[in-house]
């Protein structure tokens, strides 16, 4: 596992705001997964040493919380939610469709390692639902009829990152999601 000098102050600076160090053991998880893009068998057993904790107490937290990934994840991650108002108002179908268009079962990564869709639980945005989250940017309104739209936008992200551009096109809103 190799972790930039700055990820490894970081957690150092994490436990020492703790009275114990098992503490830490949430945002440890989270700048270990924000540098390397998930946290492997490997990852939780220095997670697990670092903290003077079994390497199954890690595990348990790794494997119970949603937002941590033991696999890599695409170029570009979709996150879809599912929760009701998102759900009432297409987001299943939604997903349907970029899945069709990005070539990605929901939950997976796409064989080419361009992308990643899943599920997630609600991103607070319930009035303009169905929403979308596509790595950081945070696309609402999106309609299973808009979701080919959008599948192009993130064809567009996973292009630029595969060639390495010096700065990645954000893609705009398109007048289809609101």
């Amino acid at each position: 596992m190799n972790l930039s000098a700055e990820t490894l102050e970081k957690i150092d600076a994490t436990i020492a705001q703790f009275p114990q160090k098992r503490s830490a053991t949430l945002p440890i998880l989270h700048l270990i997964q924000e540098e390397l893009g998930h946290l492997s068998l490997e990852t939780q057993e220095w997670v697990a040493e670092k903290l003077g904790v079994q390497p199954i107490q890690i595990r348990e937290v790794v494997t119970f919380y949603p937002m941590y990934r033991e696999e890599p994840i695409g170029k570009v991650h979709v996150k879809v939610c599912r929760t009701l108002s998102c759900a009432l108002s297409g987001a299943y179908k939604t997903c349907e469709k970029l899945e069709e268009k990005l070539n990605c079962k929901r939950g997976k990564t796409s064989a080419d390692g361009n992308y990643t869709i899943e599920f997630v639980e609600c991103i607070a945005c319930c009035g303009s639902a169905p929403v979308v989250q596509v790595d950081d940017k945070l696309y609402e309104n999106v309609k299973p009829e808009g979701a080919e739209e959008l599948a192009e936008e993130i064809k567009k992200m996973a292009a630029a990152e595969a060639t390495n551009a010096a700065e990645t096109p954000q893609p705009q809103t398109p007048a289809y999601f609101g």
